[in-house]
C-alpha cells in the first residue's frame, strides 16, 4: 500500500506507509524525550541541593559524634529525620533547575527550532513538563503532610533520648557544659564511672529575675529516665543569689539536692505546628479561645504545606520560557538563573510569613503571594516566548557574555 503526493500534473512521488509518521506516536516520543531530559538534571540537582543544606548541619552532627559520643547508627537516623525538612525545599529547587538546563540545552542545540519547524508549538511542551511537575508536586505534598511531622517528632525524641542516656556521662573535667536548659555546669574533676564530681560550679538562670550561682566541693549525679530528671546531690557548698535591685542572698549548705529537667514530660510542651500531622493541625485550628498569634501560626503552617508543593507547577510555567530564552548563555547560567529565582521566591515567602505572623497580612495571602506573583511572571514569559519575542533582560545578558568573550583575547595578549 502506498500514498501518492502530486507535485505537478506530470510527476508523482510515492511514499511507503512505513516511512510516514503517526502523530500520536510522534507526540509520545516527544513527551518521553522531554521527560528524560528533565529527569537526569532533576536527580543531580536534588542530590546537590540536599547535600548543600546538609553541610550546614555537619558541624553539629560532628560535635555529636566527637564530643557527645553518639553512635553512627543514631547519626544515620538523625540525617534521615532531617531529610524531609530539606526535601520540601530541594524538590521544587531541583525541578526548576532541571527545566532550565533541559530546555536551555534543547534551545542551544537548535532542537527547539527544529521542533517548531515541524509544527510543534511551545504549548506542546507543557504536557510532559506538567506531568513531571505533578510527580514533583505529589512527592512534596506527601513529605509536607506525612514525612515532615514524622521526621521532626522523631528527631526531637532521638535527641532527647540521647540527652537522657548521656546526661551523667557527658560532664567532662574543666569544660563548661550547657546541655541543660538554663544551666551552665563546670567541674574541676569528674568520674564518669562513679558519677561523682569535685570542685563544682553551677550557674542557674532558669529564673531570670533571680539568677543564682552554686559552689560545692563534691557532688553525685544520677539520671531518672522515667521522670526525665537529672538529680544532683551537692555537698559542702554555698548558693549566691541576687534578689531584685541590689539585693543579695548567701546560703551555705552541707547537703543540697538540685533537680535538672532534661525535656518536657508533656508532649504538647515541646510540640509546635511543624511537628503536627495534617489531622492534628486541622484539629488545633478548630480549638476555641486560642491566642491570635498561635492561631495565625497554625494557619500559616496549614497553607504552607500546600503552597510549597504547588510551587512545582509555578516553576513549570516559568522554567520553560526561561530555559529557551537563556539559550546562548554559558553552561553555568542555568544554575545561576535557578538560584536567583529560588532566592527571590523564598525572600518573598519569608517576607509574607513575617507579615502574616504580625497580622499585617492575611495568612492565606501571605503564604500564596509568591506563587501568585511568579505565576503571573511565568505566563508573561510564556506568552513572549511563544510569539518568539525577545526579552530585554536576556538580551542584556547575551550582550554582556559576548563582550566578555571579545575582551578575553585582549586581556590574555597583555
Amino acid at each position: 500500500m502506498a500514498r501518492v503526493f502530486l507535485i505537478d500534473p506530470g510527476a508523482a512521488l510515492y511514499f511507503p506507509c512505513h516511512l510516514m509518521y503517526d502523530v500520536a506516536d510522534m507526540k509520545k516520543t516527544l513527551n518521553l524525550y522531554i521527560c528524560r531530559e528533565i529527569a537526569v538534571p532533576f536527580l543531580l540537582g536534588l542530590a546537590t541541593f540536599t547535600g548543600i543544606l546538609l553541610m550546614g548541619r555537619l558541624l553539629k552532627i560532628a560535635d555529636l559524634v566527637v564530643a557527645k559520643g553518639v553512635p553512627l547508627a543514631d547519626i544515620t537516623k538523625i540525617i534521615v529525620y532531617l531529610l524531609p525538612g530539606f526535601c520540601i525545599v530541594t524538590i521544587p529547587m531541583a525541578f526548576l533547575l532541571s527545566l532550565l538546563l533541559a530546555f536551555g540545552r534543547l534551545s542551544a542545540d537548535s532542537e527547539v527550532t527544529a521542533m517548531k519547524a515541524s509544527g510543534v508549538g511551545l504549548s506542546s511542551f507543557l504536557p510532559p513538563v506538567l506531568t513531571c511537575a505533578l510527580v514533583a508536586y505529589l512527592a512534596t505534598t506527601f513529605i509536607t503532610v506525612y514525612a515532615l511531622p514524622w521526621g521532626n517528632s522523631a528527631f526531637k525524641q532521638l535527641i532527647y533520648g540521647e540527652i537522657e542516656t548521656r546526661a551523667t556521662t557527658s560532664i567532662r573535667e574543666r569544660v563548661f557544659l550547657d546541655d541543660f536548659p538554663g544551666i551552665t555546669l563546670y567541674a574541676e574533676r569528674s568520674d564518669p564511672d562513679k558519677h561523682t564530681l569535685e570542685g563544682v560550679l553551677i550557674h542557674d538562670e532558669r529564673d531570670a529575675s533571680a539568677p543564682s550561682t552554686i559552689f560545692a566541693e563534691h557532688g553525685v549525679v544520677a539520671a531518672d529516665t522515667v521522670s526525665r530528671v537529672v538529680r544532683m546531690r551537692l555537698m559542702n557548698g554555698s548558693i549566691h543569689r541576687t534578689m531584685g535591685k541590689g539585693g543579695y542572698r548567701l546560703v551555705e549548705f552541707k547537703d543540697y539536692d538540685l533537680s535538672l529537667r532534661l525535656v518536657p514530660t508533656d508532649k504538647s510542651a515541646f510540640t509546635n505546628e511543624l511537628d503536627m500531622t495534617f489531622k492534628e493541625l486541622r484539629a488545633a485550628m478548630k480549638l476555641p479561645g486560642q491566642e491570635p498569634k498561635n492561631a495565625r501560626n497554625l494557619q500559616l503552617e496549614f497553607h504552607r504545606r500546600f503552597s510549597l508543593p504547588f510551587a512545582c507547577f509555578v516553576f513549570a510555567i516559568i522554567g520553560v520560557p526561561l530555559g529557551i530564552q537563556n539559550e546562548r548563555s554559558d553552561k553555568g547560567s542555568g544554575f545561576s538563573v535557578s538560584i536567583a529565582i529560588i532566592l527571590l521566591y523564598y525572600i518573598i515567602l519569608s517576607a509574607g510569613k513575617i507579615l502574616g505572623e504580625r497580622g499585617i497580612l492575611d495568612p492565606v495571602a501571605a503564604v500564596w503571594l509568591p506563587n501568585l506573583l511568579f505565576l503571573i511572571a511565568g505566563l508573561y514569559l510564556f506568552h513572549k516566548t511563544a510569539r518568539e519575542e525577545k526579552i530585554l533582560l536576556f538580551d542584556l545578558v547575551r550582550l554582556k557574555t559576548r563582550a566578555q568573550k571579545l575582551l578575553r583575547p585582549r586581556r590574555n595578549a597583555r
